[in-house]
């Protein structure tokens, strides 16, 4: 039982990346038990066919969640999903970035950037950036955006190239997911002070460790999470979930905006890392990203 009040998102559009597994497919559950109208964005038509399958017979659907394919890592397939959602609804009330990869072996997109950060942070930026008038039309709209307490491993970012190929092992890969989500919490809270005159919210959260696909690439991750997830200190990716779902509900939270929320125990204990305190540095962040997206850095 959730001991948070809870807004009614009965009947409210709400679109959710990464939704056929984890965290993902349980954000997107538990708002389809609340009668929201759901349209989940995935990459597989098999997986999102399955999904829309699995969620339409669960207790308080109104209808089966609606389906747009997207590849995040495709800034080409990015700007067509976003086109297409625009066609279909003049107004988004919640957009829940969760989609995200931990890649190994280090791959590069045919838009020629490192896969994993085009793929956790180059395309949910695009596809923020591009749904924001239908976001803006919505009721109390918020966006969650799915981070990472990994991200203190990586504490600083080289805007010239943080987005480049490079080559990295599995311990590499670490540290180069920690890049990619440090990059959505300077995100997010750069985005928060440029809505700061509307009623759009953006905060992001971490689920702490789970047990999801996020590290099926690397057989020793994989096995690790597994043994892991045995004990106390993985959780299952409903638990992994609730803080993103908070995100979505809490009525209290209306007007909190460009905040981490963390779910592994203790963090709330340690200070932020010096970059989330450096406005002028995310606004770098932002413009750089922008202009590797292909949108005006002004744009809102």
């Amino acid at each position: 039982m959730s001991n948070y009040p809870q807004r009614s998102v009965a009947g409210r559009r709400v679109v959710v990346t990464g939704a056929t597994n984890g965290i993902g497919k349980e954000i997107a559950r538990a708002l389809v038990r609340k009668g929201a109208s759901v349209t989940i964005l995935a990459r597989s038509a098999t997986k999102a066919e399955a999904t829309v399958n699995a969620l339409a017979d669960e207790d308080g659907a109104v209808a089966a969640p609606e389906v747009v394919l997207a590849d995040l890592s495709d800034l080409g397939s990015v700007r067509a999903a976003a086109a297409e959602i625009g066609r279909r609804y003049d107004r988004i009330d919640v957009l829940v970035n969760n989609a995200g990869i931990h890649s190994i072996p280090p791959d590069t997109t045919d838009d020629g950037y490192e896969l994993m950060m085009a793929t956790n942070h180059l395309g949910p930026f695009l596809l923020t950036n591009s749904l924001l008038p239908q976001l803006e039309s919505g009721a109390e709209p918020r966006i969650v955006m799915t981070a990472s307490e990994a991200h203190r491993m990586w504490p600083r970012v080289d805007l010239a190239d943080f987005a480049e190929p490079n080559e990295y092992g599995p311990v590499g890969s670490l540290f180069a997911y920690a890049r990619s989500k440090l990059m959505n919490i300077l995100f997010t809270q750069e985005l928060a002070r440029r809505l700061a005159p509307t009623a759009l919210t953006a905060n992001s959260f971490c689920p702490g460790m789970v047990a999801s696909g996020l590290t099926r690439d690397s057989g020793i991750l994989t096995g690790a999470t597994q043994a892991l997830s045995r004990t106390p200190l993985i959780r299952t990716p409903k638990q992994g979930a609730a803080m993103g779902i908070r995100l979505v509900l809490d009525e209290s939270l209306a007007d909190t905006t460009g905040r981490f929320f963390s779910s592994t125990p203790g963090a709330n204990l340690l200070p932020a890392v010096r970059i989330r305190k450096d406005e002028q540095l995310q606004r770098r962040a932002w413009d750089r990203t922008a202009e590797l997206v292909g949108i005006a850095s002004s744009a809102h």
